[in-house]
């Protein structure tokens, strides 16, 4: 099993920044891949981006590319999204996610098995 907890929401302004954290505990070594997934109310949970635990490859969403940067610590087992020039629209509850299994996507919800408790993302205009 593994045990995720995020952490760094708040807040913000229109093109502020912030940066979300997500600690990993538990048996790490299953992981394949982790990613962010966001969910606004009323609104399906939507892939942000995403990161193999190994290599390190990253894909994000158009709509967050050149403004969000996702990276991990194998060391610390963290995870985190550098979020900057942040919109209105990106505000949603944010949700990190492990994978066990190896994918060519990681793009889709059923793909993950661990999820976070969410951490909160307001972007005031």
């Amino acid at each position: 099993q593994v045990q995720l907890v995020e952490s760094g929401g708040g807040l913000v302004q229109a093109g502020g920044s912030l940066r979300l954290s997500c600690a990993a505990s538990g048996r790490t070594s299953l992981l394949n891949a982790m990613g962010w997934f966001r969910q606004a109310p009323g609104k399906e949970r939507e892939f942000v981006a995403r990161i193999t635990w190994s290599s390190g490859s990253t894909v994000y969403v158009d709509s967050v590319k050149g403004r969000f940067t996702i990276s991990r610590d194998r060391a610390k087992n963290t995870l985190y999204l550098q979020m900057n020039t942040l919109k209105p629209e990106d505000t949603a509850g944010y949700y990190c996610a492990a994978a066990k299994y190896y994918s060519t996507n990681y793009r889709d919800t059923a793909e993950y098995d661990y999820w976070g408790q969410g951490t909160q993302v307001t972007v005031s205009s």
